[in-house]
């Protein structure tokens, strides 16, 4: 663990992931016994992945998308910041990962669970 990460920083985003692994086991309550006891795994690398692009998102608001750089004496410049890297690989396994969990849902409730994820892009922290 990094020294700059408190221990209460920890726990909230344990209490976070939980959260977000009720809404989605609720989202996705419909679906038989068998195949929920197969997606749990996925429902849980969602909720880590949703509640650190909140993360994510927090810190490039802050720091902003680029960083500073400098390589020895005479190369410097203007970079993309690390964590808009990370970011962005986050995002698209988490939209693939999402994508595998809708299409397991009656198309009724595909619109329903399409709302959430919607919500969650435009970075509401209701959702």
């Amino acid at each position: 663990m990094p020294l700059d990460i408190q221990l209460s920083e920890v726990i909230d985003k344990e209490e976070l992931i939980k959260k977000e692994v009720a809404k989605l086991t609720r989202t996705f309550k419909s679906l038989s016994t068998g195949t929920k006891s197969s997606i749990t795994n996925l429902i849980n690398e969602a909720a880590f992945m949703s509640v650190s692009l909140s993360e994510l998102r927090k810190i490039i608001n802050e720091k902003g998308y680029t960083e500073i750089y400098q390589n020895g004496e005479n190369q410097k410049g203007v970079k993309k910041s690390a964590e808009v890297d990370i970011y962005n690989s986050l995002i698209k396994h988490y939209m693939a990962i999402m994508k595998q969990l809708l299409e397991l849902l009656p198309k009724s409730e595909v619109a329903v669970a399409e709302n959430i994820i919607q919500r969650f892009g435009e970075g509401r922290e209701d959702v």
